[in-house]
């Protein structure tokens, strides 16, 4: 990554969760150079981690389901106040609310070099009932109000050219970079587990996810007599409408249709107790579970929808099947199952395919290069 002119960096995101495990490797990379990293965030678990490792973490409330429209004008004007004080040469905004609410508050504090990375187009722009669509309706009135002369980057073309359609961002300040990077000395191949296949399952526990598919698989090849194993690895997720209970994800462990690892820290030792990675999301910016897995030389399943279909070589680095359907999941999972050759071969091709496009060396460079554009256009 070159090094940008020594600058003040403030980082906004709805989590310090999502800052510390997806942002941490790119703060480094800028602190290192010299400049100063700030990290904003509502207050969990990771902003004791965060300030463990020398950076300034301020704690920012904000609801990611607020409806109140006082208690929103509220939260931008905190935010307004917070970025005139902070005065920073550039502000990177992260996740839909963060990117809404920070590049209006950059504008009002008169902060002229502003990044949005779009993670994902989100809950609101999934199908659903009346209320989705007022949402929808109005974060599309404010996309197209406050994007305009921010560079905003994309993890897949398919969100890029949405908001192309929409009007959101001119052609000229949209940038293509394939998620947040893999450290691939971190993320290796490991020898395969030995007994029954591991078909694992790890993310936040959202309907959105495609779980209740993947369960609905399971349930089919045990009735079909299919000798595996299914776990769920991570937690709910009380602060998204797409939650599933955890009541449910305790029912299904019961009746034995998967195992339920929890959260865990350790990813790499996680997918090296997989024999099989499966993510049969409805919607994706670029899943980076996927590309972990295949660093670690682990065959991967995926819903042929944007962002997923990016980590995939269909057929080579594993399979594409169709979106929420239980069946064609368990068609996928049943030929990579009965195959162990297959998924020795399809893993090393997901290993060659993160070295050649996913590396964090590669995608850093790459954030590096839209700084520099958007500190030449802010001027």
């Amino acid at each position: 990554m070159r090094r940008v002119n020594s600058v003040k960096v403030l980082f906004f995101a709805n989590t310090d969760w999502y800052l510390y495990n997806f942002r941490r490797d790119l703060a480094q990379t800028l602190r290192e150079q010299g400049n100063d990293v700030v990290l904003l965030s509502p207050a969990g678990e990771y902003a004791a981690r965060l300030q463990a490792l020398g950076y300034r973490w301020i704690d920012f409330p904000l609801s990611r389901r607020g409806m109140n429209p006082l208690a929103e004008l509220r939260s931008l004007a905190r935010l307004v106040r917070l970025y005139r004080r902070e005065e920073p040469d550039l502000v990177q905004n992260f996740t839909i609310k963060c990117v809404l609410y920070g590049t209006l508050a950059a504008r009002l504090a008169g902060i002229r070099t502003v990044v949005n990375s779009i993670t994902g187009l989100g809950y609101v722009f999934l199908p659903g009932g009346p209320l989705k669509k007022v949402l929808r309706f109005f974060v599309r009135i404010w996309y197209r109000a406050v994007l305009r002369g921010s560079q905003v980057i994309f993890e897949n073309d398919d969100d890029r050219q949405a908001f192309l359609h929409f009007g959101f961002i001119r052609p000229a300040d949209g940038h293509l970079i394939p998620g947040v990077g893999v450290d691939t000395r971190r993320f290796t191949p490991a020898p395969f587990p030995s007994g029954l296949p591991v078909v694992l399952l790890a993310a936040r526990l959202l309907w959105d996810k495609g779980i209740g598919e993947f369960v609905e698989a399971a349930r089919r090849l045990r009735h079909a007599g299919v000798p595996a194993r299914f776990a769920l690895a991570g937690r709910t997720d009380p602060g998204n409408p797409a939650s599933i209970p955890e009541a449910q994800i305790k029912a299904w462990a019961d009746e034995g249709l998967v195992e339920w690892w929890g959260w865990t820290e350790d990813m790499p030792a996680t997918l090296a107790k997989a024999s099989i990675v499966c993510l049969p999301s409805y919607r994706e910016g670029l899943p980076t579970v996927l590309i972990e897995a295949a660093a670690c030389g682990r065959p991967v399943i995926a819903s042929d929808v944007p962002g997923c279909r990016l980590a995939v070589r269909d057929g080579v680095s594993g399979f594409l099947v169709r979106e929420r359907d239980a069946a064609s999941l368990s068609d996928a999972l049943r030929k990579l199952i009965s195959t162990p050759g297959l998924c020795s071969e399809m893993g090393a091709a997901g290993r060659h395919l993160v070295e050649e496009m996913f590396s964090s060396e590669k995608v850093l460079a790459q954030i590096s290069a839209v700084y520099r554009e958007a500190f030449s256009k802010g001027r």
